[in-house]
């Protein structure tokens, strides 16, 4: 099946027009829905532990250059090990964040990978199953904090971690599928919200 785009209405953010940083075989946007065919085989990983590097997961995204709140809904039909969907907020190849929910020996887990030359990787294992998860991510000055709901009401701080800040980074949705041959997965309702800058609110409040 080819890839396939449709119009969006009514989005903080045009999907249509992101773009594709490993761009999968198969993908599609529809009322503001993406949906992919993850690609088999394709993972997001820099060094340490395993002892390789790989940085062909596909991500759909767009550039921001200052501080911002980012989120969106996620499902996906997990099948092997190490399957995972979520966001990214990557500067390059050496300087990332992805998290979201990954499908690790037959449990959910609420996951985030941060990579400064070398990845680190934690996670929260969930009890059972979710049908989707909620992930928000809010950029100030030089620190991302990283959070999880059930409901886009009530979220949880699962990670906050150091990114340098006055630098453009790509933020979107991505998925990976290291062990298998990919699944699908759906993000709902992204958008990115603006965040006027820190420094600049604590001048105009000394020199109003």
């Amino acid at each position: 099946m080819a890839a396939m785009l449709l119009a969006t209405t009514g989005m903080a953010q045009t999907l249509e027009k992101m773009q594709w940083f490993n761009e999968p075989e198969n993908w599609e946007i529809k009322d503001g829905v993406l949906t992919m065919d993850v690609t088999p085989h394709s993972d997001f990983w820099r060094i340490s532990h395993y002892g390789f590097t790989v940085d062909d997961g596909p991500v759909l995204y767009t550039t921001r250059g200052g501080e911002f709140e980012v989120k969106v809904k996620i499902s996906g039909e997990y099948k092997e090990r190490f399957d995972h969907a979520g966001l990214m907020i990557r500067i390059d190849k050496e300087n990332y964040i992805k998290t979201g929910i990954e499908f690790v020996d037959g449990k959910y887990n609420l996951s985030a990978v941060v990579t400064h030359h070398t990845s680190d990787w934690s996670v929260i294992k969930l009890d059972k199953p979710v049908p989707f998860v909620w992930i928000k991510a809010v950029r100030r000055l030089d620190a991302i904090e990283v959070f999880y709901s059930f409901d886009d009401k009530e979220y949880t701080m699962m990670r906050n971690c150091w990114m340098q800040d006055n630098t453009p980074v790509m933020v979107g949705m991505m998925a990976a599928s290291p062990d298998g041959e990919g699944f699908k997965a759906k993000f709902e309702h992204f958008q990115i919200k603006h965040l006027p800058d820190q420094r600049r609110l604590e001048w105009l409040e000394k020199h109003k």
